[in-house]
């Protein structure tokens, strides 16, 4: 019988704290004072690398394949 009792309260108590937590997560205060948390800074753009240019991708393979008459350096 005392076992009943013990599980009972330890179910109620882990009931009542995910309760409580689940309830705080939707108003945006959290549970530490109401202060909000920071946002994360966007990462910064990077510019376009070489090899990320379809245009200078088909002129390799051209001078690779040796088509269009071009300069072959």
């Amino acid at each position: 019988m005392p076992y009943l009792l013990i599980a009972l309260l330890v179910a109620m108590l882990v009931v009542g704290l995910t309760w409580r937590g689940l309830g705080s997560q939707g108003d945006g205060s959290g549970g530490n004072g109401g202060t909000p948390r920071p946002r994360p800074r966007p990462r910064p753009t990077r510019p376009v690398a070489p090899d990320d240019d379809a245009d200078f991708l088909n002129e390799i393979d051209r001078k690779l394949r040796g088509g269009g008459g071009e300069d072959k350096s």
